[in-house]
């Protein structure tokens, strides 16, 4: 369809930003040596930038990044009136300055160069600089995202390390501060808990009473004492090894002293010791692995017998009969005196604790298959078998085998804490301590290393959010420009086609 000639001057000419250049030469709007014109032209510019008078207008426009035509068009009005005086009266100028800043713009438009110029920049900015910038904010913006993450990761990690290390001091019954000091003080007050730990076995008399009486009625007949270590602690509390096998108070406890090991150094060295030969009393020896001559090492083996050393008297059948003594173990150490592992108390010494637990765990056993049989009313066998029980076991019920099952139970559970089992390790080891003080000491350290890995992670997130920061008022500055250069390009293209409207396509900003 037609358009009316009067109606013409109305159609938009629309043009593909990207296909700018090759419309405009394609129209001969432009010579296809512009850009060799443009690169004269740059510097010309650059050789009439070193001479210019102080205006602040001036200052500005060569603080930008770029100075096309028009930005010299501005410079020649501004220096129109700063160099008014170099005037003649045939309107020409005599300032230097002028002169070269009128044939910049002379050489700008000829052929259109400065058109071809503006289309260049316009397309670079859009095609390649507003990209890359928003690219490098996006970037900035996803690493402030990845910096924040593991800064919380870092945190998170390190407030677990933490708290496993305080739930461990926890069970190990100490603060946390020292971790050795504390443990090796808690070895020292091992004895008083263990006195209260046997002092509470005295209310496993009734229980005991009662599985003893259980045992006989079952078994017909008397049977040995049930449970005799913890019946022992229960009547005489937690006394030494001695007074459990000897039935006799030692008259003297030598214990054992704890030997604590000293904290050992940062740095650990392997100690080979001192090792010295000393010389030989012959000194006509050959050296031993290249020694000085004369020194030998003395392994005290001789292979002729010197006149010195006793013989072997094996008598000759009229000597009298030699008595030979065997003295028992043990008989050096004094009677009533109670050294070694018999000085240590029956909870502090590995046997006997275990036999202590054993025996409460068949205590417990015993009432709590008590407790189950009183239960079931209606097992009526079990009712039977228990008729001609003695009154100890009828006189029961339930409610009172409840709670003395409460009391093993509570007495079992306090010897077998875990924090107990630790401090008995240590006393069997002093070594552990060394152990357990470096595993939680290491909790600590990597708790500190996530620390201030995650502080580094924010600092690395600030230097993101700054950079964001630079980025992103240059971007609103090219934005800026370019939406300029737009506006001057469809103006110009505009102009030489009578005013039409002109678009330039597919510019997103």
């Amino acid at each position: 369809m037609q358009v009316p000639p009067q109606d013409i001057q109305n159609v938009p000419i629309d043009i593909q930003t990207g296909k700018l250049l090759d419309w405009l030469v394609d129209r001969r709007h432009c010579s296809l040596r512009w850009q060799s014109r443009a690169q004269d032209i740059r510097r010309r510019i650059d050789a009439a930038m070193g001479d210019m008078p102080e205006h602040p207008e001036i200052k500005q426009l060569l603080a930008g990044a770029y100075l096309h035509y028009f930005h010299c068009l501005r410079i020649v009005e501004i220096l129109k009136g700063t160099e008014a005086s170099s005037k003649n009266l045939f309107g020409h100028y005599s300032s230097q300055r002028m002169k070269d800043w009128q044939e910049i713009v002379s050489l700008y438009e000829k052929e259109n160069t400065y058109l071809a110029e503006l289309a260049s920049l316009l397309v670079r900015s859009i095609s390649y600089e507003i990209p890359s910038l928003r690219k490098r904010i996006r970037g900035c913006q996803q690493a402030q995202r990845d910096f924040a993450r593991r800064e919380e990761e870092c945190q998170l990690r390190a407030a677990e390390l933490r708290e496993r290390f305080f739930a461990s001091c926890k069970q190990y019954g100490i603060a946390g501060d020292n971790v050795r000091q504390e443990l090796l003080a808690l070895v020292k007050d091992l004895p008083s808990l263990l006195s209260e730990i046997g002092a509470g076995a005295s209310a496993l008399g009734e229980a005991i009473e009662l599985y003893q009486a259980c045992v006989e009625f079952v078994c017909e007949s008397p049977s040995e004492r049930v449970v005799p270590l913890v019946r022992h602690v229960g009547a005489r509390g937690n006394t030494t090894v001695y007074e459990w096998r000897t039935g006799l108070q030692p008259l003297r406890v030598e214990r054992p002293e704890l030997q604590e090991q000293p904290e050992q150094p940062k740095d650990d060295a392997i100690d080979w010791g001192d090792f010295t030969l000393e010389p030989s009393a012959g000194g006509d020896g050959a050296a031993a692995d290249g020694g000085a001559p004369g020194e030998e090492i003395d392994w005290g083996i001789t292979l002729e017998p010197s006149p010195q050393e006793d013989t072997i008297d094996w008598g000759d059948g009229e000597s009298e009969e030699v008595q030979i003594t065997v003295l028992e173990a043990g008989t050096e150490v004094p009677e009533g005196v109670a050294c070694g592992s018999d000085a240590l108390t029956l909870l502090e010494h590995t046997e006997t604790r275990s036999q202590f637990i054993d025996e409460l765990m068949e205590l417990e056993l015993f009432l709590s298959q008590r407790l189950v049989e009183m239960e079931e009313e209606a097992d009526v066998v079990a009712v039977s078998q228990f008729q001609l029980a003695p009154p100890a076991l009828q006189g029961q019920t339930s409610a009172r085998v409840g709670a003395l099952l409460a009391s093993t139970r509570a007495l079992l559970g306090r010897l077998c804490a875990r924090s107990l089992q630790h401090l008995f390790i240590i006393l069997a080891s002093p070594r552990y301590v060394e152990r357990v003080s470096e595993g939680l000491r290491q909790r600590l350290r990597q708790a500190e290393l996530l620390l201030a890995k995650g502080a580094a992670m924010g600092q690395k997130r600030h230097e993101a959010l700054a950079e964001q920061g630079t980025l992103e008022p240059q971007l609103d500055r090219l934005l800026e420009k370019t939406k300029e250069l737009q506006k001057l390009i469809e103006e110009d293209i505009s102009k030489r086609y009578g005013g039409r409207p002109v678009n330039l396509m597919g510019v997103s900003l």
